[in-house]
Order: structure tokens, then sequence, then C-alpha cells
């Protein structure tokens, strides 16, 4: 087994944190019906000081995501232990929505996690994002997925 798949195992999910990946992943899938753009999840555990925006970036790039056609890729960032979340996208993406547009889909995502659960949380974001993200990058007719649509951890 790579290094990199021990670092990125979605089946390490801490005890007391409720994340269905699997529900998680299918919702990937059907909101990239929606759309060209292609749509991440990422979460770690680990404490850190470091602005979370800026290990975003970093996971965005570890993860390759600036490899898609379109540059129309999107990461939702969790620190699980910290409560925090960021969601950044491509600089495709960047110029069409903005910083108004990530804060909106960050705010819709807490309110769910804090009425129901992380899960459906999550699932919220992503469904805002393909449909938006249809807007500005609709489905081409072959529509390849360029990116996995499975949650990572690190």
């Amino acid at each position: 087994m790579s290094i990199w798949k021990k670092i990125f195992n979605p089946q390490r999910i801490p005890a007391g944190i409720d994340l269905d990946v699997k529900s998680i992943s299918d919702a990937i899938a059907e909101a990239e019906e929606e759309t060209s753009a292609e749509i991440r999840v990422h979460y770690t555990v680990c404490k850190s000081r470091v602005d979370i925006v800026d290990d975003a970036k970093k996971v965005f790039n570890q993860l390759g995501m600036y490899n898609t056609e379109n540059r129309n890729a999107v990461l939702i960032y969790l620190r699980l232990k910290q409560k925090q979340i960021s969601i950044i996208g491509d600089s495709g993406i960047h110029t069409h929505v903005g910083d108004e547009f990530w804060n909106a889909v960050k705010d819709e995502v807490i309110e769910t996690i804090k009425s129901s659960n992380l899960t459906q949380g999550i699932e919220k974001g992503i469904n805002i994002l393909g449909k938006q993200l249809g807007k500005h990058f609709p489905p081409s007719e072959d529509n390849p997925n360029e990116l996995s649509n499975e949650v990572t951890f690190g």
C-alpha cells in the first residue's frame, strides 16, 4: 500500500463522528451530473494553527484538483475536531462566483450540520454546488469524471 493510500484513507473515521462517506460520495456523483465541475470532500481530525483556507489550498494541490480541463474543481475541506470548514474553488470557478458564493454555501452547510448532522450538512453543500455551478459549467455531452468522488482523509 502506498503512503498516499495510508494518509488518505476514507475509512479512518474517529469514534463519535457521524460521517457516511459512501453517502457523500454518492451525493458528489449525483451533483456532478448537473455540472462539468468536479467536487471533492476532504476531512482531517488533526488540530492546526494554520489558517484553514491555507490548509485547504495545500490539500487542493496535493489531490491534483488543479488538473481539471476547465479549472473547475471545488474542495469542501473540514477540520472535524475544530469544527471548521472551508470551501474553495479553482480559478475557473472562482472568477464566476467569488467569495460571497463560497461563504453562502459554507453557511448553509454549517446550518444544516447544526440542525441535522454532519453528513447531511456536507450533502446539502454538495447539492448547492452542483446546481449553482451547473449554471456556469453545464455538463458536457460526455461529462467525464475527471476527479475521484471518494472522500479523502488526512
